[in-house]
């Protein structure tokens, strides 16, 4: 894994407008995005027709993303599994993790081989665990 965080450009279609206002905003990079507060989000969500609730799906990503290192691809499936922060992922029993991303993995890809190892995760959920015990000292 690369420690240079790829651009959070070009976003997925559906996320156009929102892609569309954190440009305009000067977020240009998953980090900026990851340091958006609640009330940047709201005064974000009131321009260009941006939706609050994707703005903040898309920090979450982001902070998946800075906080442990992750793809931009695993962080939304993280999020699509329901895990949307480092604590939650950090309280994940990993083998309910694995099956779960395992059936959202094949609903999106088919039959393409999976991406997401049991071992990626157990190292996620490490990741997670570490960045938790140090934000507490």
């Amino acid at each position: 894994m690369s420690t240079a965080l790829p651009s959070p450009y070009p976003l997925p279609a559906h996320f156009k407008k929102e892609q569309d206002v954190l440009q305009a905003a000067g977020c240009s990079c998953w980090a900026s995005i990851a340091a958006l507060s609640d009330q940047q989000l709201d005064q974000l969500s009131r321009r260009g027709g941006a939706l609050e609730r994707q703005l903040r799906k898309l920090r979450g990503q982001a902070q998946l993303v800075v906080e442990l290192n992750l793809e931009p691809y695993q962080a939304a499936l993280l999020l699509y599994a329901g895990i949307a922060s480092s604590r939650g992922l950090a309280q994940s029993s990993p083998q309910q993790l694995i099956t779960q991303l395992g059936r959202l993995e094949r609903s999106l890809t088919g039959l393409a081989p999976a991406r997401i190892t049991p071992a990626d995760v157990r190292e996620w959920i490490r990741r997670a665990q570490q960045h938790i015990s140090r934000s507490l000292k």
